[in-house]
């Protein structure tokens, strides 16, 4: 794992702290592909866009950002376009797509 991903895993670790009871750690998990992600993203993605959807930015925002890449690892843009999750009224699941375009647009 490159160091650079290695950083990423351990802010998104601290990131989906967040959803957890106090003295709770989610493990992160080695894929079949070696790769390494961080569990607890999915379910803190969902939290942090109902909290952007009730007006919070900032500091929401760049969590968000920052679990695009293991969204996209998973498959879960895959099972839902990033432009489904920028269909709709949802400004949290819109700013989700348009952030895992981006995110894919700069790997290609």
């Amino acid at each position: 794992m490159s160091a650079n991903s290695e950083l990423s895993n351990q802010q998104l670790q601290s990131v989906n702290q967040k959803i957890v009871a106090s003295g709770e750690t989610l493990p992160s998990v080695r894929l079949k592909d070696g790769s390494q992600v961080q569990t607890g993203t999915v379910a803190t993605m969902l939290h942090n866009v109902a909290l952007y959807n009730s007006g919070e930015r900032g500091q929401v925002e760049e969590e968000l950002r920052l679990a695009v890449a293991t969204l996209i690892k998973v498959g879960l843009f895959d099972l839902f376009s990033p432009q489904e999750w920028m269909a709709g009224d949802n400004p949290g699941r819109r700013f989700v797509g348009e952030q895992a375009l981006l995110h894919l647009k700069q790997q290609s």
